[in-house]
């Protein structure tokens, strides 16, 4: 174990409110079953902060640095899911896959209304996820995540040879476009965030890339999200947030769920909201 790093009880269903790039150094190497990255998307958005306000050459230098940081936490068997826009997703996937395996290009139609948009190029309506593992056997629990076929489907399937089977009485494998509405300002779900994810995809990719006490390491919780699926699933959760403001909005929304949480200051390690 290095300086920077940290004991199990410490970083472990902890919050670090600090930039990624300093921080991750305190987890550990071949400790996290499931990274979840949903990095500023390189449109000048406002965090509180000047992190999405890079121009595309820093912007994708900056990805590397990161992805290069937190690929060595996962494990052997581990897994990657990394929300991205589509002006920048190419790149990233070239450069992800020289360092792991992809296995889907998911496209998250935000159910966006049919209003509005620019006059000269097609509105854009969706996310682009990409799904990477380090290795061929990576942990990917298909059960969890079907999706249950009507009544009207399961009649229409009544021949012998269709009698029993799991597929039909559990459901079918999800496809690679989720439609999922985006979190409108009066979702019961919202938070004072401007680009917070539905718990819907979140609980999907937890549930079928990382096992029941397993650990979930997102690296730019945001309005925290992930941390919040990972209680709710009964998994273990550790990540990074640099805007004070987000943080405490992670600790509402966890103690919300059970009780205190803490957040811990960068370098005192102490509790901090």
């Amino acid at each position: 174990m290095t300086q920077a790093e940290l004991p199990r009880d410490i970083w472990r269903n902890r919050i670090f409110a600090e930039d990624a790039l300093d921080g991750l150094a305190r987890i550990p190497d071949g400790v996290v079953d499931l990274l979840v990255a949903d990095p500023p998307y390189g449109l000048g958005k406002d965090y509180g902060n000047d992190s999405d306000k890079m121009e595309a050459e820093e912007y994708l230098a900056w990805m590397t640095r990161w992805v290069d940081l937190a690929l060595p936490k996962l494990k052997r068997n581990g897994s990657l899911y990394i929300f991205l826009t589509w002006r920048y997703s190419p790149e990233v996937f070239v450069m992800l896959k020289q360092r792991m395996t992809m296995l889907n290009e998911i496209i998250w139609d935000r159910r966006v209304p049919s209003m509005g948009g620019g006059t000269r190029k097609y509105s854009s309506v969706h996310d682009t996820i990409g799904f990477f593992a380090r290795a061929r056997d990576h942990y990917f629990d298909l059960d969890a995540i079907r999706i249950p076929y009507d009544a009207e489907t399961k009649k229409a399937r009544s021949r012998s040879i269709f009698v029993g089977a799991k597929w039909l009485e559990m459901g079918y494998n999800p496809k690679d476009v989720w439609s999922v509405s985006r979190l409108h300002r009066e979702h019961r779900e919202r938070a004072d965030h401007p680009t917070q994810k539905p718990l819907e995809i979140i609980e999907r990719m937890i549930k079928a890339s990382c096992p029941p006490g397993g650990l979930v390491l997102d690296p730019f919780m945001g309005s925290g999200t992930t941390a919040v699926a990972a209680r709710m699933l009964g998994r273990d959760f550790t990540g990074f947030e640099m805007n004070p403001v987000y943080c405490e909005l992670i600790a509402k929304r966890l103690e919300a769920l059970q009780g205190p949480q803490q957040i811990m200051d960068k370098d005192s390690a102490t509790k901090v909201a």
